[in-house]
Protein backbone atom coordinates (compact mmCIF):
# COMPACT_ATOMS: atom_id res chain seq x y z
CA UNK A 1 0.00 0.00 0.00
CA UNK A 2 1.45 3.38 -0.97
CA UNK A 3 1.90 6.10 1.58
CA UNK A 4 1.24 9.73 0.69
CA UNK A 5 2.55 11.20 3.93
CA UNK A 6 6.19 11.47 5.01
CA UNK A 7 6.05 8.34 7.19
CA UNK A 8 8.54 5.72 6.05
CA UNK A 9 7.21 2.24 5.32
CA UNK A 10 8.64 -0.31 7.77
CA UNK A 11 10.11 -2.12 4.75
CA UNK A 12 12.16 0.99 3.91
CA UNK A 13 12.99 2.09 7.45
CA UNK A 14 16.77 1.67 7.32
CA UNK A 15 18.32 1.38 10.80
CA UNK A 16 20.31 4.46 11.85
CA UNK A 17 21.58 5.99 15.04
CA UNK A 18 20.38 9.43 13.90
CA UNK A 19 17.29 10.70 15.67
CA UNK A 20 13.98 10.42 13.78
CA UNK A 21 13.82 14.23 13.73
CA UNK A 22 17.37 14.37 12.35
CA UNK A 23 16.52 11.87 9.63
CA UNK A 24 13.44 13.91 8.70
CA UNK A 25 15.32 17.23 8.55
CA UNK A 26 18.34 15.86 6.68
CA UNK A 27 16.13 13.96 4.23
CA UNK A 28 14.08 17.09 3.51
CA UNK A 29 17.20 19.20 2.98
CA UNK A 30 18.85 16.62 0.73
CA UNK A 31 15.67 16.08 -1.28
CA UNK A 32 15.50 19.81 -2.11
CA UNK A 33 19.14 19.63 -3.23
CA UNK A 34 18.28 16.56 -5.28
CA UNK A 35 15.36 18.33 -6.96
CA UNK A 36 17.62 21.29 -7.70
CA UNK A 37 20.28 18.97 -9.10
CA UNK A 38 17.76 17.50 -11.54
CA UNK A 39 16.50 20.99 -12.48
CA UNK A 40 20.03 22.35 -12.93
CA UNK A 41 21.08 19.25 -14.88
CA UNK A 42 18.20 19.67 -17.32
CA UNK A 43 18.76 23.44 -17.66
CA UNK A 44 22.47 22.89 -18.30
CA UNK A 45 21.66 20.23 -20.91
CA UNK A 46 19.04 22.53 -22.48
CA UNK A 47 21.65 25.27 -22.85
CA UNK A 48 24.21 22.69 -24.09
CA UNK A 49 21.78 21.62 -26.82
CA UNK A 50 20.84 25.17 -27.80
CA UNK A 51 24.15 27.04 -27.59
CA UNK A 52 25.25 28.89 -30.71
CA UNK A 53 27.79 31.48 -31.74
CA UNK A 54 31.51 31.92 -32.03
CA UNK A 55 32.34 30.10 -28.78
CA UNK A 56 30.05 27.20 -29.64
CA UNK A 57 32.58 24.40 -29.26
CA UNK A 58 34.03 25.64 -25.96
CA UNK A 59 30.63 26.34 -24.40
CA UNK A 60 29.10 23.14 -25.76
CA UNK A 61 31.88 21.03 -24.22
CA UNK A 62 31.88 23.01 -20.95
CA UNK A 63 28.14 22.55 -20.48
CA UNK A 64 28.34 18.87 -21.35
CA UNK A 65 31.06 18.37 -18.74
CA UNK A 66 29.12 20.35 -16.14
CA UNK A 67 25.85 18.54 -16.78
CA UNK A 68 27.59 15.18 -16.33
CA UNK A 69 29.05 16.36 -13.04
CA UNK A 70 25.67 17.63 -11.80
CA UNK A 71 23.93 14.39 -12.78
CA UNK A 72 26.59 12.38 -10.93
CA UNK A 73 25.48 14.03 -7.66
CA UNK A 74 21.90 12.81 -7.95
CA UNK A 75 22.48 9.17 -7.07
CA UNK A 76 24.73 10.03 -4.13
CA UNK A 77 22.17 12.46 -2.69
CA UNK A 78 19.27 10.04 -3.10
CA UNK A 79 21.21 7.09 -1.72
CA UNK A 80 22.33 9.15 1.26
CA UNK A 81 18.69 9.85 2.10
CA UNK A 82 17.96 6.12 1.91
CA UNK A 83 21.03 5.16 3.96
CA UNK A 84 19.73 7.16 6.92
CA UNK A 85 16.21 5.75 6.60
CA UNK A 86 14.47 8.53 4.70
CA UNK A 87 12.62 8.37 1.43
CA UNK A 88 13.57 10.32 -1.63
CA UNK A 89 12.10 11.67 -4.84
CA UNK A 90 9.76 9.49 -6.80
CA UNK A 91 8.64 11.61 -9.75
CA UNK A 92 9.21 14.60 -12.00
CA UNK A 93 6.19 16.16 -10.29
CA UNK A 94 7.94 15.93 -6.95
CA UNK A 95 11.07 17.49 -8.49
CA UNK A 96 8.95 20.37 -9.82
CA UNK A 97 7.33 20.85 -6.42
CA UNK A 98 10.64 20.97 -4.52
CA UNK A 99 13.03 22.65 -6.94
CA UNK A 100 14.20 26.18 -6.21
CA UNK A 101 16.08 26.56 -9.51
CA UNK A 102 13.94 28.40 -12.04
CA UNK A 103 13.37 26.75 -15.42
CA UNK A 104 14.23 28.57 -18.63
CA UNK A 105 11.84 27.75 -21.47
CA UNK A 106 12.80 30.59 -23.81
CA UNK A 107 13.12 29.79 -27.50
CA UNK A 108 16.48 31.54 -27.67
CA UNK A 109 18.89 32.68 -24.98
CA UNK A 110 22.13 34.43 -26.03
CA UNK A 111 25.21 32.39 -25.04
CA UNK A 112 26.58 34.89 -22.50
CA UNK A 113 23.16 35.07 -20.81
CA UNK A 114 23.08 31.26 -20.64
CA UNK A 115 26.44 31.18 -18.91
CA UNK A 116 25.50 33.98 -16.49
CA UNK A 117 22.20 32.32 -15.60
CA UNK A 118 23.92 29.01 -14.94
CA UNK A 119 26.57 30.81 -12.90
CA UNK A 120 23.86 32.34 -10.69
CA UNK A 121 22.08 28.98 -10.40
CA UNK A 122 25.29 27.27 -9.31
CA UNK A 123 25.91 30.02 -6.73
CA UNK A 124 22.37 29.44 -5.45
CA UNK A 125 23.01 25.68 -5.21
CA UNK A 126 26.28 26.21 -3.30
CA UNK A 127 24.47 28.43 -0.78
CA UNK A 128 21.69 25.83 -0.41
CA UNK A 129 24.30 23.12 0.13
CA UNK A 130 25.88 25.16 2.91
CA UNK A 131 22.48 25.46 4.62
CA UNK A 132 21.90 21.72 4.20
CA UNK A 133 25.38 21.13 5.65
CA UNK A 134 24.27 23.04 8.77
CA UNK A 135 21.20 20.78 9.02
CA UNK A 136 23.45 17.73 8.75
CA UNK A 137 25.75 19.11 11.44
CA UNK A 138 22.83 19.71 13.79
CA UNK A 139 21.63 16.13 13.22
CA UNK A 140 25.11 14.69 13.74
CA UNK A 141 25.16 13.35 10.17
CA UNK A 142 28.85 13.72 9.36
CA UNK A 143 28.66 11.48 6.28
CA UNK A 144 26.05 13.67 4.54
CA UNK A 145 28.00 16.78 5.59
CA UNK A 146 31.17 15.30 4.12
CA UNK A 147 29.49 14.54 0.79
CA UNK A 148 28.14 18.09 0.69
CA UNK A 149 31.63 19.51 1.27
CA UNK A 150 32.84 17.82 -1.91
CA UNK A 151 29.74 18.93 -3.82
CA UNK A 152 30.16 22.53 -2.64
CA UNK A 153 33.71 22.55 -3.99
CA UNK A 154 32.54 21.11 -7.34
CA UNK A 155 29.71 23.65 -7.51
CA UNK A 156 32.08 26.52 -6.78
CA UNK A 157 34.37 25.27 -9.56
CA UNK A 158 31.45 25.28 -12.02
CA UNK A 159 30.56 28.80 -10.88
CA UNK A 160 34.15 29.93 -11.42
CA UNK A 161 34.35 28.42 -14.90
CA UNK A 162 31.05 30.02 -15.91
CA UNK A 163 32.21 33.36 -14.51
CA UNK A 164 35.46 33.20 -16.48
CA UNK A 165 33.60 32.16 -19.65
CA UNK A 166 31.46 35.32 -19.47
CA UNK A 167 34.14 37.89 -18.69
CA UNK A 168 34.58 40.56 -21.30
CA UNK A 169 38.06 40.64 -22.88
CA UNK A 170 40.29 43.17 -21.12
CA UNK A 171 37.86 43.47 -18.20
CA UNK A 172 38.69 42.73 -14.59
CA UNK A 173 35.00 42.20 -13.74
CA UNK A 174 32.14 40.42 -15.39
Amino acid sequence: MSKTNNKVSPDLDTPTDLSPDGVKKVSEALNVLLADAFALYLKTKNFHWHISGRHFRDYHLLLDEQSDQIFATTDQLAERVRKIGGTTLKSIGQVAKLQTIKDNNENYVPPREMMRELMQDNKHVAAAMRKAHDVCDEAGDVASASILEVFIDETERRTWFLFEATRQEGSNAA
